[in-house]
């Protein structure tokens, strides 16, 4: 039975790689969180983290960092993409520039947390602002931590830990 389950899944996949976990659910008759579960099961297992920054001297060196911890990591460089790529890739964390051309971190964050698909994915705001107004304006919007610019990555890497420690129950 269990095997069978993973073979209609896989099957369906096959026959359209956009059908979403719900639909899955839907035909095979299955909750959506074990749909979840077995495609999990069966997938790469690293934690996707979404890095959102429009300069390259932040980005780069945190995404090498980020991957050497086992992490898959993507990368936007304005909000517009920040929020299609939360949509498409479904990071389990999104690192978020405050100051960026188009859309600030702040309103990207609002967006992501009025959105159903994206509401629960956790956000730490990377910011060279540190007042502490910029600070609660970022928490209340919805983000889950704060780091302010320069940062000591090993402290970052912590607070990624911690946060998705949270973000899964643990």
């Amino acid at each position: 039975m269990e095997k069978n389950i993973d073979a209609k899944i896989i099957e369906l996949v096959k026959n359209n790689e956009n059908i979403s976990n719900s639909e899955i659910a839907r035909i095979l008759g299955v909750p959506e969180k074990e749909i979840e579960r077995r495609i999990r099961s069966f997938s790469d297992v690293r934690q996707k983290i979404l890095i959102v920054d429009d300069e390259i001297a932040t980005l780069l060196p945190l995404k090498r960092s980020l991957e050497s911890e086992n992490y898959i990591v993507i990368e936007a460089s304005d909000g517009y993409e920040a929020i299609k790529k939360s949509k498409t890739e479904m990071p389990e964390l999104i690192i978020l520039d405050l100051m960026m051309p188009g859309m600030d971190g702040i309103e990207v964050c609002s967006q992501l947390k009025k959105d159903e698909l994206t509401e629960k994915i956790p956000v730490i705001m990377l910011t060279a602002r540190d007042e502490i107004r910029d600070k609660v304006k970022g928490l209340e919007t919805g983000a889950d931590d704060y780091v302010t610019k320069p940062f000591n990555l090993s402290e970052l890497k912590a607070r990624i830990k911690s946060v998705l420690r949270r973000s899964r129950g643990i």
